[in-house]
């Protein structure tokens, strides 16, 4: 049953490349590109601005369609969004007008789930990222790193197996980012869902990732693939605990070299 269900939810991109029409004729943002994350993967992407990062993430969510080339989740191509891969984005894009737990509840209440059935759920992943306590306030009335984990919780109470994350962080302070890294890693570990996670950030990616790609530019492609087990066996992993792990320092200046590389 194990097998199955990770082969269910592969994900697979075979010669998906993504170009964009023009006067002087079509400009390709991604080159043909194969590509294969295994069930429970979390991978993280790091390349410099432009190399299409956003767009393999936006091809991966349905939002775009490959030039050429077939995206698979399992046996199905993907050919739009789907409540199976959820969207986390570099601002929350709550709705300003609903409370935090209605934001929650949005998702379940579109898909028609019963009343008392959606606000158990949408209560349940509050508690799961600290925001219980917050459900009745408005989105305003939230710190950044709350909006975020109200995001996080958003795209949570739709079960999805695969979860695509755009620069999550990004606009965080350095604390409140440390913070969420280390929420993040547990729901992982307990959930064991697919991440595929956007940053610009080496040392997140080397915390954060099981396996880390780094693309380069003209046009976007995979320049390097590797796995990485940093953080296996510890406990609670932060940056400062991975930083004394041997072999960290060499990935670390080993995937610098390949952006700057890329970036040439």
């Amino acid at each position: 049953m194990t097998v199955r269900a990770d082969v269910r939810h592969r994900v697979t991109l075979a010669g998906v490349s993504k170009s964009y029409p023009g006067d002087d004729g079509p400009t390709q943002v991604l080159a043909p590109t194969d590509l294969t994350i295994e069930s429970g993967e979390f991978v993280c992407v790091v390349g410099p601005s432009g190399c299409g990062k956003s767009t393999l993430l936006n091809l991966l969510a349905g939002f775009l369609e490959p030039t050429e080339g077939t995206v698979r989740v399992g046996d199905r191509p993907v050919t739009g969004p789907d409540p199976d891969r959820g969207v986390v984005f570099q601002q929350p894009n709550l709705y300003p007008w609903l409370s935090v737990r209605q934001n929650v509840e949005f998702g379940p209440k579109v898909r028609g789930v019963p009343k008392a059935r959606r606000v158990a759920e949408a209560e349940r992943m509050l508690s799961l990222v600290g925001l219980d306590h917050l459900g009745g306030r408005r989105p305003y009335e939230l710190s950044g790193g709350q909006q975020q984990r109200a995001q996080i919780a958003r795209v949570l109470v739709n079960d999805p197996q695969i979860i695509l994350m755009d620069e999550p962080f990004g606009a965080l302070d350095a604390l409140t980012r440390e913070k969420l890294q280390g929420e993040l890693l547990t729901l992982w570990r307990d959930r064991r869902k697919t991440v595929f996670f956007v940053t610009h950030s080496i040392e997140e990616a080397l915390l954060l990732g099981t396996r880390v790609l780094v693309m380069g530019t003209r046009p976007g492609r995979v320049s390097y693939d590797e796995p990485t087990s940093f953080k296996a066996d510890l406990v609670e992993p932060t940056f400062a605990a991975m930083r004394d792990r041997a072999g960290f320092t060499t990935m670390r200046d080993e995937v610098s070299a390949q952006i700057y590389a890329a970036h040439e």
